[in-house]
């Protein structure tokens, strides 16, 4: 079996290939020819945190696997990240372990990347403004995606801690070599963007629809059982698009508070979710149909997106020869 760390992983995986195959994985998961169940979790109270097991096989790139991941929120982010992971490959043909992989570094590039597909298919093409909200992996994780895809000339970062906006507003503009400015609060980040990537823990909402310019395009990865990133209003005006409906409206600590506490308030009924990203990419389902439209994709995640990371980082491994083989027999 082959074993590969937290380095090894980031070094592999690259940022373009994955947003095209993550437009495979979410056609397979939305034609139904993805096998994903719903994650289950055990609960630790005392920590607000969960562990949650996510199987799923992907067709497309012929993998089968399951991502361990931990949500413990009070985690300080620095020394310990909130989000930690492991994946475990499996050969589909025989169903022998075949790989055993950092999956924290793979969270974090994957959400990044399939938001960044969302904003390929949503987003205005003439995109220059990113706004980022929050200052954690999935900050540094959505603002590098979102440059691939869109033309961004500046970035604006806002988060609870200015401290942590400033240092991750000179780290970015270090490594992506654009403008890249920490503001005071998330209206003034929103002010003007083309692009907002809410990437939260917040209990009150941090997009609200007075801060919103005209055709923006919102993507919302934060996840609070007691909260929720995106305000009533932007929910029901928005053209709405998920990975899964399934996935987005289950129960919670799965789906999302941010769709369930409207639907639940009959402010919008389960209707509202317009499409999922693999009906945008099949052309099933219509995307943006006018400039001054605002759009939003809200994700909690989905396993077929961890398996085409994990088929492209195993792969790519393979043929450098890099990572360590075990024997479990």
């Amino acid at each position: 079996m082959l074993v590969l760390g937290r380095s090894p992983v980031e070094s592999l995986l690259d940022m373009d290939s994955l947003i095209d195959a993550l437009a495979s994985a979410m056609a397979d998961l939305s034609a139904g020819r993805a096998s994903v169940p719903e994650r289950v979790a055990a609960l630790v109270p005392a920590r607000d945190g969960f562990l949650a097991a996510m199987p799923g096989f992907l067709p497309s790139a012929h993998t089968l696997m399951t991502k361990l991941v931990s949500l413990f929120p009070h985690n300080d982010g620095a020394r310990l990240p909130t989000h930690q992971a492991l994946i475990v490959a499996f050969d589909p043909d025989t169903g022998e372990p075949a790989a055993l992989l950092d999956g924290t570094a793979i969270t974090a590039a994957r959400t990044g990347a399939c938001s960044a597909l969302s904003a390929r298919l949503l987003a205005r093409e003439d995109a220059t403004v990113l706004a980022v909200l929050g200052t954690g992996v999935q900050a540094r994780s959505h603002a590098r995606a979102m440059c691939r895809v869109r033309p961004i000339r500046l970035i604006r970062v806002a988060g609870r801690d200015p401290a942590k906006a400033a240092a991750l507003a000179d780290e970015l503009s270090e490594v992506l070599d654009i403008e890249v400015q920490a503001v005071a609060g998330y209206a003034e980040a929103l002010d003007g963007a083309d692009i907002a990537a809410a990437t939260t823990h917040t209990v009150e909402p941090v997009v609200r629809r007075p801060w919103l310019t005209p055709g923006v395009h919102i993507t919302s990865v934060g996840y609070n059982p007691a909260g929720r990133e995106i305000d009533d209003a932007t929910v029901a005006e928005a053209l709405v698009c998920v990975e899964s409906r399934q996935a987005v409206l289950a129960p919670l600590p799965a789906g999302s508070n941010d769709l369930i506490t409207p639907i639940r308030a009959g402010l919008i009924t389960a209707d509202h979710v317009h499409a999922e990203l693999g009906e945008l990419i099949t052309g099933s389902k219509s995307g943006r149909t006018a400039p001054d439209q605002i759009t939003l994709y809200k994700s909690v995640g989905v396993a077929v997106q961890d398996a085409a990371a994990a088929a492209l980082v195993v792969t790519a491994a393979r043929a450098q020869s890099i990572g360590t083989q075990i024997t479990l027999r």
